[in-house]
């Protein structure tokens, strides 16, 4: 049994984490399948927007696999791929779709994603503290980075949990829904994304995920370079054109 859902839905790809037996831990079989699903959402013209879950009722992802933990220096350990592919690292958009636990590695890799949706029974948290331990996939760069760093400090020094509403107060996720709506609403958001036109929404969030480690002058210049991309597309002149003609325009990611 594959322990990531993969399914592609028109121009969306849905990546469902399917271990809710562990709370969809991450163990290194459900890393490598993830990791293929995302080469080939990266690699297929005809997906724009993928969203990211987990299965079952109570986590979207407890963490790392505990179990499958060997402490001691990587020397002897299995080698990990030199090509680095996460959501941060794909110019086409993320959204994470979180309920339950979203903890630990399940966090760092909400983080990745571009919009993190919340049900209302989530819970968010880097516990690695408390093993000896500390946040070894982004926790402790992405977090500050993310929400106040008070927050950060309490949130990784602790290992506590926060719920879904101080998430949204902190600025961690941009929205909080009920359970029930938590899939029907990222489907709506990825939906909406697919009406814009693609090469722009690319451009645009490589513009922000890059020009987040520049100075603004930098950034400013880096964006200039992605207009001037974006000008050059025939999904530009198509906007412009559906634009004047008050029409929905057709866009073909060219």
């Amino acid at each position: 049994m594959a322990v990531v859902n993969y399914e592609k839905e028109g121009r969306i790809a849905i990546m469902t984490l399917n271990r809710p037996e562990a709370l969809n831990a991450l163990s290194a079989e459900l890393s490598a399948e993830l990791r293929a699903a995302m080469i080939d959402f990266r690699d297929d013209p005809e997906l724009w927007v993928a969203i990211v879950t987990g299965a079952g009722d109570r986590a979207f992802s407890a963490g790392a696999d505990i179990k499958g933990f060997r402490p001691g220096p990587r020397e002897g350990q299995p080698e990990l791929p030199t090509e680095v592919v996460r959501a941060d690292k794909i110019w086409k958009p993320f959204i994470a779709a979180i309920h339950g636990y979203c903890l630990g590695g399940g966090l760092e890799l909400a983080m990745t994603c571009d919009i993190r949706i919340a049900a209302d029974d989530s819970q968010f948290g880097q516990p690695e503290i408390n093993i000896g331990f500390l946040p070894g996939a982004g926790g402790t760069q992405r977090l500050p980075r993310f929400v106040p760093r008070a927050w950060a400090a309490e949130i990784l020094l602790t290992g506590d949990r926060i719920d879904a509403q101080t998430a949204l107060s902190i600025g961690l996720v941009s929205r909080v829904v009920p359970r029930d709506q938590l899939m029907p609403t990222a489907m709506e958001m990825a939906k909406t994304i697919c009406t814009r036109a693609p090469l722009g929404v690319r451009a645009c969030k490589e513009a922000m995920i890059r020009g987040y480690e520049l100075s603004l002058e930098e950034g400013l210049t880096l964006e200039r370079e992605k207009v001037a991309e974006c000008r050059a597309t025939e999904d530009f002149a198509e906007g412009a054109r559906a634009f004047v003609e008050k029409r929905p325009p057709n866009y073909k990611a060219k």
